[in-house]
């Protein structure tokens, strides 16, 4: 009588018990895709490549490039600019894992070479969102792979980056399913998007920063009873898990927000629609009421840079100022002379900082730089200090800003929802 004997897999490819807590298969390939269901379960836990073997694998492994070390290989690859990395990966394997890992980066970042690219989410006429990387060495607006399905039409949700390469979407509101508590990443290094823990807490419409390398949220709306939210929590990327922090004062939907001298100053609603701000201050974990000069002239958007805080002081963003501490006032900083028009498709939507100077985003994808360090702050006689870019949607011409300004009018226009700056 013949029985039957099932064989021990001599293979690392078998996955079916990668984790003694992973009961099936299923749950097994959530944590590596790809992995087929196995006909010979028992694994031998002593198949291991000898180190005879490793050795002679890794002499017969070919160089990054032909001819050369794989240190004057990678001395090579570090210099190929950032716009030709999706290329670079679709070369070989070997490749792929190089571009895919950490110190690839760290050393273009160690020596100088990592580029900042502005990375803009918008709200297009069909009421989805896209979004494109602006390259400014080729002054060029560069393709990105889609946004998650579950954000491809979300209102109110928040947008942040941690450690210069991954940008954060988190919260926000489905428009079937309700308030989210789920975070999602791209890795500008990878080119892929991932998953991260959920908030504690569902909310949309909400207030969000960074302090530190952590995220903070606070306020906002969730579904339900209690609609309008006092909570605030953060996410820690080291730990890679939320906590929740000090209460706001007062419940609030906030709709301006920025880091201040270590703290958070947040502007928004409360309950009964009344105008409210408070600031956040992380080494004491307390929420703290504002009513100074720098709240009550305050307008979206603004950054702080180099220790000042600025603010953009009409729509089409042509008139930059800052605040002065001293006398608790906005003071007038920088006029470009040129004013493009009152439409929201010439309607400055971003204000972030790229290479030491400040990069203004419209929601026509036109773009101005602002070097803000220049102590020449006179445009007639240093041309230098305010640059528009000619990029896509840029305007030109008077035509053109008539037609813009006519197409701003209509009801189905779109318009950007965040702007952030990634390193790579």
């Amino acid at each position: 009588m013949f029985i039957y004997k099932p064989f021990q897999v001599d293979s690392v490819s078998c996955y079916c018990k990668v984790d003694s807590g992973l009961k099936t298969v299923v749950e097994a390939r959530k944590f590596v895709p790809g992995s087929k269901l196995c006909i010979q379960p028992d694994i031998n836990p002593n198949a291991h490549k000898s180190k005879s073997s490793r050795k002679e694998r890794s002499r017969v492994q070919p160089p990054l490039l032909p001819g050369l070390p794989d240190d004057l290989a990678i001395a090579c690859l570090i210099r190929v600019p950032h716009a030709e990395h999706r290329k670079l990966r679709l070369v070989c394997k070997k490749w792929y894992h190089l571009l895919a890992g950490n110190f690839f980066f760290s050393l273009r970042k160690s020596l100088g070479m990592a580029e900042e690219w502005v990375y803009v989410l918008k709200r297009d006429r069909d009421g989805k969102i896209s979004w494109n990387a602006f390259d400014p060495i080729h002054q060029l607006w560069q393709p990105l792979p889609p946004v998650p399905r579950e954000y491809s039409e979300a209102l109110g949700f928040g947008c942040a980056v941690l450690s210069g390469f991954h940008l954060y979407l988190f919260g926000g509101k489905d428009p079937l399913r309700g308030s989210m508590r789920r975070v999602v990443f791209y890795s500008a290094r990878t080119n892929k998007w991932h998953r991260a823990p959920g908030m504690l807490r569902k909310r949309h419409f909400f207030g969000s920063c960074v302090i530190n390398n952590r995220l903070y949220v606070a306020g906002g709306e969730c579904d339900g009873i209690h609609r309008t939210l006092r909570s605030a929590e953060v996410y820690d990327p080291n730990k890679n898990r939320w906590s929740f922090v000090q209460d706001m004062s007062t419940a609030m939907v906030p709709f301006i927000g920025v880091v201040y001298d270590g703290k958070w100053f947040v502007k928004g609603l409360g309950s009964h629609r009344e105008v409210m701000s408070e600031a956040y201050d992380p080494e004491s974990n307390s929420w703290s009421a504002v009513s100074n000069g720098m709240v009550s002239g305050w307008r979206n958007p603004s950054i702080s840079l180099n220790g000042q805080l600025y603010a953009l002081d009409c729509r089409d963003g042509c008139k930059l100022r800052v605040y002065d501490g001293a006398t608790d006032s906005w003071n007038k900083f920088i006029d470009s002379k040129l004013h493009f028009g009152s439409s929201r498709a010439l309607e400055a939507a971003g204000l972030v900082p790229l290479n030491g100077k400040l990069c203004i985003i419209r929601n026509n994808m036109s773009v101005s730089l602002v070097d803000v360090s220049s102590p020449d702050k006179q445009v007639e006689s240093n041309p230098q200090l305010w640059e528009n870019i000619a990029s896509r949607g840029h305007f030109r011409t008077l035509f053109t800003n008539i037609w813009s300004s006519i197409a701003g009018r209509s009801s189905l226009r779109s318009h950007i929802v965040h702007c952030q700056v990634l390193q790579a």
